[in-house]
């Protein structure tokens, strides 16, 4: 049997053949995979679920913030796995590593101790910049938030809309971002609740005009802030005002409703039916083809010509160019399926909303006697709102007899 050579190559030491040996050995024990969360976010926690604007949390911007972060840590962990098997240094079978690689490592030291990298392999900020404190690992920041607007000496009531209301909502506009009003919340939740409690105490002379409108929480009656973003251009996350309405069935349902709207320089007051379903559209429209009469003596009441038809005289064809004029943003532009161009009433039959309304200056919403005023111009959309109601949602639906002798008239 041929005797192994125990020559030397030059350099190396008898030792440096096992010493290789182990530490291919100890490094193929120790490989993993790229870490499954970055260790820059080791402290967050993403899946404690979202809250409404009347949750625990205490504020308006969280609502969709628990789908929103969890897709930012997603991206935030990506990014550092990339960086991870960018910066792992390549095997090297002898000699000292190069600088290059001792300053990658040094980078992720810095990283991990709380330098904040500016940016990911993908481009993507890995958190927004903040304040600098200088503060080692597990020290916290605590921020103190901004206090409620001063009142002014002018306390809140429930049945007046407070100046601070107003107030919040120019700057809402000004500054439309979750970030602003997570920072201004105290100034939102004093404003939300002004206006639901001025709601809560108008639903009670509202009821005093219109037996058929239910006595109803403002969470049933208030709409919500948040704006739907996700077919829309507008990727504001904020509404710039407070509304509300008034139906049988509150804010929702197939009723007829009053509607108050308070915007700084845009309030208004309404009633109506706003593009209803298409099979409440269809009985509107049958029954002004049908008996046109019984809407054109609504529109030709007094109370309504000198409120929301600006005065007009008692004529028939004005009072109905005045309503056609105030629905001709979403009426149609051709004739309705089932109906001819020639019709008597076809501008009528065209609208696919009907509604009344009239603005409001923002004066008489901060008056001490809104709601009294308000209440006034609800007695004269009362008759209205009672004969959509009777067309679409009838107490008592005519039986097949009626509707053959009305046919027959």
């Amino acid at each position: 049997m041929p005797r192994r050579s125990t020559r030397l190559s030059l350099g190396e030491s008898p030792a440096t053949e096992v010493d290789t040996k182990r530490k291919r050995l100890s490094a193929g024990s120790t490989i993993k995979s790229t870490a499954k969360k970055s260790k820059y976010f080791e402290g967050s926690d993403t899946d404690e679920p979202a809250s409404d604007v009347d949750g625990d949390s205490g504020s308006a911007y969280e609502e969709e913030a628990a789908a929103h972060e969890d897709e930012e840590s997603d991206d935030e962990n990506n990014a550092y796995d990339e960086e991870s098997e960018e910066d792992k240094p390549k095997k090297r079978e002898r000699g000292r590593p190069s600088s290059s690689a001792k300053a990658q490592k040094q980078d992720s030291d810095d990283s991990a101790e709380g330098v904040p990298a500016s940016k990911t392999a993908k481009g993507r900020e890995l958190w927004r910049e903040g304040v600098k404190t200088g503060l080692g690992p597990g020290k916290e920041v605590f921020i103190k938030k901004p206090k409620a607007r001063d009142l002014g000496g002018i306390d809140y009531k429930d049945d007046t809309i407070h100046a601070n209301t107003m107030l919040f909502l120019k700057d809402l506009k000004e500054n439309n971002e979750r970030q602003w009003l997570k920072a201004h919340d105290a100034d939102y939740r004093a404003s939300k609740k002004d206006w639901d409690t001025f709601v809560e105490t108008m639903t009670e002379k509202i009821i005093e005009k219109d037996e058929t409108i239910p006595e109803l929480p403002a969470k049933d009656l208030v709409f919500r802030i948040h704006r739907d973003i996700r077919f829309s251009n507008d990727p504001t996350p904020y509404k710039t005002h407070f509304s509300a309405a008034w139906s049988r069935t509150g804010r929702k349902g197939p009723y007829a409703a009053y509607y108050l709207h308070l915007q700084p320089g845009h309030c208004f007051i309404g009633a109506g039916l706003w593009m209803p379903e298409a099979s409440k559209l269809a009985l509107l429209r049958r029954d002004v083809d049908r008996n046109s009469t019984r809407l054109k003596s609504v529109l030709r009441n007094a109370g309504l010509r000198r409120e929301f038809f600006k005065g007009i005289p008692d004529d028939e064809r004005k009072a109905v160019k005045a309503f056609v004029d105030q629905n001709q943003e979403s009426a149609l532009k051709t004739k309705p399926k089932g109906y001819e161009h020639d019709n008597p009433n076809i501008d009528l039959l065209r609208l696919r909303s009907y509604t009344v309304g009239k603005p409001l200056p923002d004066e008489i919403l901060l008056s001490p006697d809104a709601q009294e005023r308000i209440e006034s111009l609800i007695e004269v959309l009362v008759p209205f709102v009672t004969y959509l109601n009777s067309v679409v949602m009838p107490d008592d639906p005519p039986s097949e007899g009626e509707d053959d002798q009305e046919d027959s008239e």
